[in-house]
């Protein structure tokens, strides 16, 4: 069950600080109280709190000046004001300076209720929305391919994504492990939560800590505000630990304790915070060997390693180059020609499906039009030897994708035709297949009068 929430009262009666001690207690939060603006502040920067509840008429600093303060520490503590009368100039000023409501004396428990769990669903909306705008300019697209080895990890990805099991991601760089991740984040029961991801190769040392478990205002020269780290911004949702042998050996001690015991705090901060995530973790080496190079604790590795999901390199799946290619240049609205197609089957492709999706980029710049060739691909893309099992699994005929591959198979036989001369011979040659097929194909795809 998670912490409960720590609910700041801000009032310069004592009796109405007590009266709001009780309906907090009685409510299930966890109550702190301050007399003032200023005695607020200073409880802020020393414990901080989940939400304030203020008076807005108070000697000294009132419920105003508190939230101008907050604002200016640069803390985003949602607060709700309140007031003995409904002041509609005096409630607008509190919303500009960010309050997330208010209320007017005499209120109930109930009305305090709806209130705080108000305020605090806003909030975490406004996180999450943030979030998933940050996670859309990013761009997050399907996983691609229809060969056995991809249905074998299709398979695996619907078999564990229900239930709660930490995955281990193994694949080589660009084999597409954050979108496996995102798969097994939404065919789970946790998909309506957030999924978060976290490159551990990319964040310095002395960062990650912040990063992962956030830290209060002051915890350290340059944290001027509070923070919220990844664990918590995930609780109820994926945490996605890309290249988790990249994490220094000292934090995954830290990471190890958060996963055995669902508890976190803060850099700075001195409350344990409850969370429930399901961590998926991914890595480019291989773990075993990771654990015995030092890179990666053993204890952590088998904790993680629940259940592994290997993803095979691109020139394992060879077969799904033309719906890769499909993929990415109708996205574009571009088109390739066999002789690129070619070529490109008969690379080896070290750097997987995120090399293929770099060079199509380049060569659509390239072309300088809407029509990939294959003198548009780069010079160390290998020519294609023809003919050979690789050309020929390029023939239409023998793709295993038999609706996803019309449009590229339209593409294949227009350019074998314009390269032949419209020679059907000669372009059902070109194509690997026999003249029979090319012709019922002209006549299905309504290609020219055979």
């Amino acid at each position: 069950m998670n912490e409960k929430k720590r609910i700041l009262a801000v009032d310069d009666e004592p009796n109405m600080r007590r009266l709001l001690q009780i309906m907090l207690n009685q409510a299930g939060y966890q109550p702190l109280l301050a007399a003032d603006g200023r005695e607020a502040m200073e409880l802020l920067g020393r414990e901080g709190a989940d939400l304030v509840v203020s008076d807005l008429h108070m000697p000294g600093m009132d419920g105003l000046g508190l939230l101008t303060a907050m604002r200016e520490a640069g803390m985003s503590i949602p607060a709700i004001i309140v007031t003995a009368q409904a002041e509609v100039e005096t409630a607008v000023a509190a919303m500009k300076l960010g309050a997330a409501d208010y209320i007017v004396r005499p209120f109930d428990l109930e009305t305090l209720e709806i209130a705080i769990v108000r305020a605090l669903s806003v909030t975490r909306l406004k996180i999450e929305n943030r979030f998933l705008r940050d996670e859309a300019e990013r761009g997050v697209n399907n996983m691609v391919g229809n060969t056995p080895a991809m249905h074998k990890v299709y398979d695996a990805i619907r078999q564990v994504a229900p239930e709660k099991a930490t995955v281990l991601i193994v694949g080589e760089t660009g084999t597409g492990k954050e979108l496996a991740a995102h798969a097994i984040h939404r065919l789970s029961p946790r998909s309506e939560s957030l999924f978060v991801a976290v490159n551990c190769a990319a964040i310095p040392a002395e960062m990650m800590e912040s990063e992962l478990f956030g830290h209060e205002r002051g915890a350290f020269t340059g944290a001027v505000k509070e923070r919220i780290g990844k664990f918590e911004l995930a609780d109820g949702g994926t945490l996605f630990l890309d290249e988790i042998t990249e994490m220094p050996l000292a934090l995954q001690a830290k990471l190890l304790r958060a996963l055995q015991e669902g508890v976190i705090e803060r850099l700075g901060g001195h409350r344990p915070i409850s969370v429930d995530i399901r961590i998926v973790a991914a890595t480019n080496r291989d773990p075993q060997q990771a654990v015995r190079d030092g890179l990666l604790r053993e204890d952590l590795y088998y904790r993680l390693n629940v259940f592994r999901l290997d993803l095979p390199p691109l020139r394992a799946r060879i077969d799904d180059i033309p719906l890769l290619v499909q993929h990415f240049t109708l996205r574009r609205g571009m088109e390739i020609t066999s002789a690129a197609l070619a070529r490109l089957a008969a690379y080896h492709w070290p750097g997987n499906v995120r090399e293929l999706e770099n060079v199509l980029e380049r060569a659509a710049i390239v072309c300088g039009g809407d029509t990939i060739d294959a003198a548009h691909l780069p010079a160390d893309i290998a020519p294609a030897t023809a003919p050979s099992a690789t050309a020929a699994s390029l023939a239409p005929e023998t793709l295993s994708i038999p609706l996803a591959s019309e449009a590229l198979e339209k593409q294949l036989i227009a350019e074998a035709l314009r390269q032949t001369g419209g020679n059907k011979s000669k372009a059902a040659r070109l194509l690997d297949i026999s003249e029979r097929s090319l012709w019922y194909k002209l006549t299905r795809y309504n290609l020219g009068n055979p």
